[in-house]
C-alpha cells in the first residue's frame, strides 16, 4: 500500500517560492497581526475567517483517520502487530508527557515568573474562569472514557470527535482482519476513496492564508499587544522552555533514532505556520498525517500515533500547566512545598489525559488541575486569561512537533520506517 504525494498539502517544492504555501500562510499571519494592532475593531470581527477555516478542516478530520486507520489495519492484515503499536506509543506518550510537567515544574521554580506581584486573591473574579471550570468538570477520566465511545459507528464519523473517529476506525480495521478475504472489496473501496478525500483536504488547505488572516487579526485585535507586557515574564518564559524542550529533549531523541529535528521541522513548515496563525494543530492534523507517510513511515503506524497523540501526547499543554499553576501560586504568594508540586504534577498527567481532545484544552485542564489541588484557587486562572490566547499557538506548535517526532520514532522502533526515503524526504542522510 504505497504512501499518497506529500504534495498534496502544498506545492512541490521546485516551483518559485512565492507560490508554495507557507510563504502565503506567513504573509496572512503578517498581514492579519497589523490590522489587528492598527484596526483592532475590524480585526476582532475577522474571528468568522479562523473559524470558519478550522471548521472545514475538522470536518474532514474523522473521515481522514477512519480511512488511515482502518486501511492500515486491514492493510497489515495482522492484528498482534497493532496492539504492539498501540502499546509502544502510549508508553511513549506517558514518558515524554510526564517529561514536559516535569520541566515547567522546574522551570517555574527556577525562573519564578509570578514572584513578587503580591496580588490578593480576595480580588480576584471566579466569574471570569467560571465556563472553563465547568469544561474542567465534565473532562473528568468517566467522562472522557465515556465521550471516546460514539452513539453509533456513522456518528463517529459526524460527531467531530478524534477519538470516537479513532476508535470507530480501529474497530472497523479489526473485523476486516477477522473476516478476511470476503473483506477485500471493502478494502479495495477503502483505497479507493482515501486519495478523493486527500484531495478534499487539499483544496480546502488552498484556503490557510484566509484562515490564519483571521485568527491572527482577531487575536491581536481582542486582546491587544498591551496584555503580553503586562504579563511578558510568564509568555516569555514558556515561549523559550517550549523552544528548548523542541530543541534539546526531542531534539535529542530525534538524533537517537537517525534524524535531525531541525530538518524535520523545515520539513512540516507550512503546517506549522498554519497551526501558528489558526492556534490549533487539528487544523494541520490531515496534513500531518499525508506527510508522515510520504516520509517513509508506515500508515498502519501513522494512523494509529497521530490521532492518538493529538489526545495523550500533549507535550506544550503539559510544559504550560504546570509552568502556569505555578505562576498563579507564586502571584498569588501562595509557597507551595515540594510534596505540594509533585501532587499538582501526578494530578496533571490524569487531567492532561481526562480533557483530552476538549476545545481549549490547555487553559481546561489547568482548570481541572487547580480544581484538584485546593492550596492554589481556581480564580487565579483570572491572572493568565488575558495572555491565553497568546501562549496557545505556541502549545500547539509543542504539540504537533512532539507528534511528528513520536511518529517516526514509533515507526522506526516498529521496523517500519523507510530511513531511506526519510533521508531523503528531510534532505540529510540517515545516520542509522
Amino acid at each position: 500500500m504505497t504512501a499518497f504525494p506529500v504534495q498534496a498539502a502544498e506545492p512541490p517544492a521546485s516551483k518559485a517560492w512565492y507560490r508554495q504555501l507557507y510563504f502565503w500562510v506567513l504573509l496572512a499571519i503578517a498581514g492579519g497581526a497589523i490590522v489587528g494592532h492598527f484596526e483592532p475593531d475590524w480585526g476582532a470581527r475577522l474571528k468568522w475567517l479562523g473559524d470558519g477555516f478550522i471548521k472545514l478542516v475538522k470536518s474532514v478530520i474523522a473521515p481522514v483517520i477512519f480511512l488511515t486507520v482502518a486501511g492500515g489495519i486491514a492493510g497489515a492484515g495482522e492484528l498482534k502487530g497493532t496492539g504492539r503499536v498501540a502499546g509502544k506509543a502510549l508508553g511513549y506518550f506517558i514518558a515524554v508527557s510526564t517529561l514536559a510537567l516535569a520541566i515547567g515544574l522546574v522551570v517555574a521554580n527556577v525562573v519564578r515568573p509570578g514572584a513578587g506581584m503580591d496580588i490578593d486573591p480576595a480580588t480576584l473574579d471566579a466569574g471570569a474562569i467560571q465556563g472553563y471550570a465547568e469544561k474542567a468538570h465534565a473532562s473528568s477520566i468517566t467522562g472522557f472514557v465515556l465521550s471516546v465511545i460514539p452513539d453509533t459507528l456513522v456518528s463517529a464519523l459526524t460527531s467531530g470527535s478524534v477519538l470516537q473517529a479513532l476508535f470507530a476506525g480501529i474497530l472497523f480495521g479489526i473485523a476486516m482482519v477477522l473476516v478476511g478475504e470476503p473483506a477485500a472489496p471493502i478494502r479495495r473501496a477503502l483505497d479507493a476513496l482515501t486519495p478523493i478525500v486527500f484531495r478534499i483536504v487539499a483544496i480546502l488547505m488552498s484556503l490557510a492564508p484566509l484562515g490564519a488572516f483571521g485568527a491572527i487579526a482577531f487575536t491581536v485585535g481582542e486582546y491587544g499587544a498591551g496584555s503580553l507586557v503586562r504579563l511578558g515574564g510568564l509568555v516569555a518564559t514558556f515561549y523559550a522552555t517550549s523552544i528548548l524542550f523542541v530543541l534539546v529533549v526531542l531534539g535529542a531523541i530525534a538524533r537517537a533514532h537517525g534524524f535531525s529535528i531541525l530538518r524535520l521541522i523545515r520539513y512540516l513548515r507550512a503546517e506549522l505556520l498554519l497551526v501558528l496563525g489558526t492556534s490549533s494543530s487539528e487544523a494541520a492534523l490531515p496534513a500531518l498525517i499525508e506527510k508522515m507517510e510520504a516520509a517513509g513511515c508506515d500508515r498502519s503506524v501513522v494512523g494509529l500515533v497521530v490521532p492518538t497523540g493529538y489526545s495523550f501526547n500533549l507535550d506544550g499543554t503539559n510544559i504550560y500547566m504546570t509552568l502556569a499553576a505555578l505562576f498563579i501560586a507564586q502571584a498569588l504568594g501562595i509557597d507551595l512545598t515540594l510534596a505540594e508540586q509533585l501532587t499538582l504534577m501526578g494530578v496533571a498527567i490524569l487531567s492532561s489525559k481526562g480533557a483530552a481532545g476538549v476545545t481549549g484544552a490547555g487553559f481546561i485542564t489547568l482548570a481541572a488541575t487547580l480544581s484538584a489541588v485546593p492550596a492554589v484557587p481556581v480564580a487565579g486562572m483570572t491572572l493568565i486569561l488575558g495572555v491565553d490566547r497568546f501562549m496557545s499557538e505556541c502549545r500547539s506548535l509543542t504539540n504537533f512537533v512532539g507528534n511528528a517526532v513520536a511518529t517516526v520514532v514509533i515507526a522506526r522502533w516498529e521496523g517500519k520506517l523507510d530511513r531511506a526515503r526519510l533521508a531523503d524526504v528531510l534532505g540529510g542522510k540517515d545516520r542509522g
